[in-house]
């Protein structure tokens, strides 16, 4: 009896990558990220310079390293960037944006999850580096307020630089879901020590006070951009925690 002939033509199997190949990619890959990295990190490093002078490149490279360290997710140098990128997009808004970008290259200089006083203690090491700058006294004391205030996220209605700052800072709040889906998931494995139901709570916590603000973006453009995609993207990440 003949083999029945195919309907079609038989489509090929395509071959079983070996785990050497797999591994190769991945490792490619990894290289591939950690070059994008340190380009970036250099490019900030350039921004610093242009921001602060050149005697003073020692500083902006001490800082990128900083937002480099291997424990942050979220509080890294794609974020100092997208805070850097807003501030100088809404500088029209600051009387001293120059003041707001040297707070935002401190904002989250110190970041340890295990500690609650990161603001304070980046304002501190603002202070530090900066006195051995030739920065005025009063804008080196104007850049640590600044700091210190993304702590609460709450400034003044009279305080424009404030107010650029808090919002360069949580413009991730508005964005897009699934941008904001992937800023949750950093947040969370930064918190990894943590147990669940214990971040949990802690981040309903955060949630609710920020949603409580009459505004959480203070400039007219942060706010008409931002405003309703933030409550949206932190009431739905509410109600799931809470479920």
């Amino acid at each position: 009896m003949e083999p029945a002939e195919p309907d079609g033509p038989i489509e090929p199997i395509e071959p079983i990558e070996p785990a050497e190949s797999l591994a190769a990619n991945e490792n490619a890959a990894a290289a591939s990220d950690a070059e994008r990295e340190t380009a970036a990190a250099a490019a900030l490093v350039e921004r610093w310079v242009a921001l602060a002078g050149t005697a003073t490149r020692h500083i902006g490279e001490a800082l990128a390293d900083r937002y480099a360290e291997p424990h942050r997710r979220h509080h890294t140098v794609a974020h100092l960037t997208a805070v850097l990128d807003l501030v100088d997009e809404l500088a029209g808004h600051a009387p001293a944006p120059d003041a707001v970008r040297l707070a935002a290259w401190f904002h989250d200089a110190v970041y340890d999850p295990q500690r609650a006083d990161n603001e304070e203690r980046s304002a501190r090491l603002a202070a530090r580096m900066l006195a051995d700058t030739d920065l005025s006294a009063e804008r080196v004391a104007e850049v640590v307020r600044l700091v210190e205030l993304t702590e609460t996220h709450d400034p003044d209605d009279g305080d424009p630089d404030g107010q650029l700052l808090c919002d360069a800072d949580l413009a991730v709040l508005g964005a897009d879901p699934e941008t904001y889906a992937a800023y949750t998931a950093n947040v969370r494995e930064e918190y990894a020590f943590v147990p669940e139901e214990i971040f949990r709570a802690g981040r309903a916590e955060i949630l609710r006070g920020l949603l409580d603000l009459p505004k959480i973006f203070h400039t007219p453009e942060a706010n008409a951009r931002f405003e309703a995609a933030a409550r949206r993207n932190m009431s739905t990440e509410l109600m799931l925690l809470n479920a």
